[in-house]
């Protein structure tokens, strides 16, 4: 492994193109000898390397804190639920006390390569940073401005600024089409790499290549997905409070390659991702009537999935995308229904004479979370996916409203009205362990990030310019963020991780 790694890894065999589903290549340094071959993981073209070697200098000493399992401590909240499955293969470890969490010192060296290099190290900074768990050293402290992949860094340069974690890189235009990204990523204080990996993106997708490199360092730091190559579809608003205009947007996590998906002709409401694949719902009233259109976003195609004049909140698709989950309006009630996607048969999933709504599906397909005022206030309440086994998870003072399932299956994220104001919170499944992470004015539409790690939603101000804003808040409650966006904008839903 000594020696051979960073020739194999700076010299690897031709990505074959196309690869998987045409997005993206990864070559991998693994932390132990694999064999020189390639194989299949998550749709995309992987082979498998070494890992460059340590200057000599540097063997033994200090092991640091990366290397060490994920640990989490304090009395709070961020629960142990939410982190546990991952604490075997975490690399970093973070330290949460009274809610907080202590951000791990990274410096993210100027990439190298082509006229890319400098913004992708910019925005690979930039969404580490906006995650809350990295402080990313500022690059005018920098001492070794000449760190790249090709050599060992001077991590004597980087200890003295307390880094922790080191990521160098290089943006290569393969002059095929293509940009090829390099990075590796050293334990500063032990001087051991723990990753080095390259990725081919398409050159019209060029900030796509830094989203992908901070999930791969995200994931190799803290033991769980990134979310970082991820979207936000939205309901974006312009005009006077009386006459908004609303047409569905889309852009990348980070509020940036915004685009309007609609022209603003109709009323659009609650767009929802597909699971698996490039596609949304949303309603639209067509003639007055509201409509379940199904778009692909990248076409512009859609589809009109029915006519439902008496539905009363948009569809959700099941995890494996072949059902959507509904509320229909019966006189003064709804109830919920499931629709097969393939054969368009309606299923009735309740028998109430209340508003039963909102409803969700868990992320094995096998629950569903709703709303209901069954018992006087809103509350909520989870069944099987056929209706059986109902039962009431939230007795708190207030209403609760559109429950979201986190991916993780852990938690079911709401908003809740109580003393005039609206929180967004989590509860678990079971009922217990319910929390507020935010209040405000109105606060409302939570969805989650891919990794469940991260709640998007819209917040609405008073007075007559007032209007809804985009914001995320982690599960620590503390690290709240505004998404940028041109205009007023709600109803946000967090596409999966992009293939």
């Amino acid at each position: 492994m000594q020696g051979s790694g960073l020739t194999r890894a700076l010299n690897p065999s031709p990505c074959p193109s196309p690869h998987g589903r045409g997005d993206a290549c990864t070559t991998v340094a693994t932390p132990s000898p694999l064999p020189w071959g390639e194989g299949q993981g998550e749709g995309r073209f992987v082979q498998f390397l070494a890992p460059s070697s340590a200057p000599a200098s540097h063997a033994g000493g200090n092991i640091g804190v990366i290397g060490k399992q994920l640990a989490l401590f304090g009395a709070l909240l961020i629960a142990f639920a939410v982190l546990a499955p991952h604490l075997a293969r975490a690399q970093v470890e973070v330290e949460i006390r009274r809610g907080q969490v202590r951000a791990i010192p990274i410096a993210i060296a100027e990439f190298a390569g082509s006229n890319l290099a400098s913004e992708t190290a910019q925005i690979v900074t930039a969404d580490l940073e906006r995650s809350g768990l990295f402080k990313p050293v500022s690059p005018a402290a920098f001492i070794d401005r000449t760190a790249n992949v090709d050599t060992p860094p001077r991590l004597q340069d980087w200890r003295v600024l307390n880094a922790q974690a080191l990521v160098v890189g290089r943006v290569t235009d393969t002059g095929d089409g293509r940009l090829r990204g390099e990075y590796r990523l050293w334990d500063v204080f032990s001087a051991r790499q723990i990753a080095g990996e390259q990725f081919y993106i398409q050159a019209s997708t060029p900030r796509r290549l830094a989203h992908i490199i901070a999930d791969a360092v995200y994931e190799r730091l803290t033991g769980e997905k990134g979310y970082f190559d991820s979207r936000i579809v939205f309901a974006d608003e312009t005009g006077p409070k009386d006459k908004r205009v609303k047409r569905l947007a889309i852009m990348d996590q980070d509020g940036a390659n915004l685009r309007l998906l609609t022209p603003g002709r109709e009323l659009v409401l609650t767009p929802r991702f597909h699971p698996l694949s490039q596609q949304i719902t949303f309603t639209a009233y067509r003639d007055g009537e509201p409509r379940v259109v199904l778009m692909d976003i990248m076409s512009g195609q859609e589809q009109v999935l029915g006519n439902f004049p008496n539905m009363s909140f948009a569809p959700r698709f099941s995890p494996q995308g072949d059902r959507v989950v509904m509320s229909l309006q019966e006189g003064a009630n709804s109830n919920i229904f499931e629709m097969d996607l393939r054969s368009r048969q309606l299923t009735r999933l309740t028998q109430s004479q209340a508003i039963d709504t909102a409803p969700c599906y868990s992320p094995d397909g096998r629950g569903i979370v709703f709303e209901s005022d069954r018992e006087g206030s809103q509350q909520l309440y989870v069944m099987s996916a056929g209706g059986a086994g109902l039962r009431r998870i939230t007795y708190g003072h207030g209403s609760y409203s559109t429950p979201v399932w986190s991916p993780r299956g852990d938690l079911i994220a709401f908003t809740k009205r109580v003393s005039g104001g609206f929180a967004i919170g989590v509860i678990r499944p079971d009922g217990s362990g319910e929390r507020i992470l935010t209040e405000g004015y109105h606060n409302e539409g939570p969805s989650w990030s891919p990794n469940g790690r991260v709640i998007a939603f819209f917040r609405d101000s008073q007075g007559g310019n007032g209007g809804p804003k985009l914001y995320s808040i982690d599960l620590t409650g503390y690290n709240e963020r505004q998404i940028a966006t041109p205009s007023f904008a709600s109803d946000p839903a967090w596409s999966p991780l992009l293939k």
